[in-house]
């Protein structure tokens, strides 16, 4: 499942034994041409102008093999090998307004600091206000580091080749990065074996899965998920937290809420069953998974409700998914062995969990993923946010490239916990804890994504409704 993400010596010794085993670079460049044609003409309409810009390097020679296959779309093509004495031919090429700006100035190999001539080209291109679609790397922007090296082309769309780079998960990078794609199969061969810390995941991944269901089955083969969520004032992310766990088809979902949102919460449910929470509520049996926290943000649930959480998260033996308020209520302990335990923080929730700020989460993603994940017992942890970061202490931990900003909206996290939940519930999907929670972060991602490539504006609910549609 997934590719690795390389460093530059990586990815140049992949290539080399391309070229050993018999492919061409000419070959390879083609498929790759064809791959960025196809991208550029979902990305533009038919007669709008394309701007090539290309260096000397194999960047170049990619973008200019795609030209061929742009069918209908009319291109400019920008060699630029003295920026110095081309900056007015650039700004002339501007003034013909492109629909597109395709970079490919600088690749992979790129290791110095740009002069001036260069700074002001890609400044150009920066201010230009036109989308932007960088091949492999932004133009100027370290392949390793993820850092611009004097400057960098700030691209819309980072289409990159075979697998990612390392530098461009750095969360300097992203300004830079934008919306990072890979080209997929361009004729390069089997990676060679890495050991590499950070896997790619994409739709692929996740062929066949979910598995087809028996025509044998009941709704007592995938599992009854119990929810622990909503409060007074916050009923709604108790509604969708559950109305997604329901988008992954479990067997039986209850929810148990607080009394004074059982009433609200209860008249938008109609499948699921919804019952009010009390301290003697019996959440120990009966549930093959259970998730805790969307919308316990009253004051009331506090004491309560924190005592619960460590109860399920310390003695549970089946799988629990800790979320929003309910992550405050977590204390570090180890855990039994071989329990399933997932949490969802975001940025500032990680950040309160390890007592430090957003900015130094930021900085430092996996590292912080894994001491979360080491503090709270080797726990699983959906790190959210740009690039969401799913793994554990040790191991492989998987790095999500769909979704988008619009994803950026109240709810969302509820829904994300919730689908997670009502795939964990069902004992097929427990057995690879991490395909099942990276299928769930993917899809979440995907469903926006498809949202967005067919209206303009959407809500929380229309992800929910999403859910679970890709194709």
């Amino acid at each position: 499942m997934a590719l690795p993400i390389l460093t530059r010596v990586q990815v140049r010794a992949w290539e080399a034994a391309a070229w050993a085993s018999g492919q061409t670079e000419t070959a390879v460049i083609d498929r790759v041409g064809q791959r960025l044609a196809e991208r550029i003409r979902q990305l533009t309409c038919e007669g709008d102008l394309i701007l090539l810009l290309v260096g000397q390097g194999h960047n170049g020679d990619d973008a200019r093999a795609a030209i061929p296959y742009l069918n209908g779309r009319p291109c400019a093509c920008l060699d630029v090998t003295n920026p110095a004495n081309q900056l007015p031919e650039l700004k002339e090429h501007l003034c013909h307004q492109p629909a597109l700006i395709v970079d490919a100035l600088f690749g992979i190999g790129l290791n110095r600091h740009l002069d001036a001539s260069w700074v002001a080209i890609i400044e150009a291109v920066n201010n230009a206000g036109i989308s932007v679609v960088s091949i492999d790397v932004p133009s100027g922007l370290d392949a390793d580091k993820g850092e611009p090296l004097g400057d960098a082309v700030r691209a819309g769309l980072t289409f990159t080749v075979g697998t990612p780079k390392a530098g461009l998960l750095k969360t300097s990078a992203w300004p830079f990065v934008g919306r990072l794609e890979v080209s997929g199969d361009v004729g390069l061969g089997p990676i060679p074996e890495c050991d590499a810390e950070l896997w790619w995941i994409e739709q692929q991944d996740f062929a066949q899965f979910p598995p087809t269901r028996s025509v044998t089955s009941h709704k007592g083969s995938f599992g009854h998920l119990g929810i622990v969520a909503g409060s007074e004032g916050f009923h709604g992310a108790a509604v969708l937290a559950t109305h997604a766990a329901q988008r992954a088809q479990p067997g039986l979902v209850t929810l148990h809420t607080m009394a004074e949102s059982y009433w609200p919460a209860a008249a938008q449910l109609q499948s699921a069953m919804v019952r009010p929470w009390n301290p003697d509520s019996k959440l120990t049996s009966g549930y093959s998974a259970l998730m805790v926290g969307p919308g316990l943000a009253a004051p009331e649930a506090s004491d309560a409700f924190g005592m619960l959480t460590r109860k399920l998260w310390r003695d549970a033996k089946v799988p629990v998914v800790v979320d929003a308020t309910a992550l405050h209520w977590l204390s570090a302990e180890p855990l039994p062995k071989d329990v399933v335990r997932v949490i969802t923080p975001h940025p500032g929730e990680a950040a309160r969990l390890l007592k430090t700020t957003s900015e130094s989460i930021q900085a430092s993603r996996v590292e912080s993923l894994r001491e979360i994940s080491k503090r709270f017992g080797d726990c699983w942890v959906v790190l959210k946010g740009h690039q969401t970061l799913i793994g554990r202490s040790s191991g492989e931990i998987f790095v999500n490239g769909s979704g988008n900003p619009k994803l950026a909206q109240g709810g969302s996290g509820d829904v994300l916990a919730g689908f997670i939940a009502g795939l964990l519930a069902q004992p097929a999907l427990q057995t690879d804890v991490a395909k099942t929670v990276a299928y769930a972060v993917h899809e979440h991602g995907a469903a926006a994504d498809r949202l967005c490539a067919r209206q303009r504006n959407w809500m929380v609910e229309d992800l929910v409704r999403e859910l679970g549609n890709a194709p």
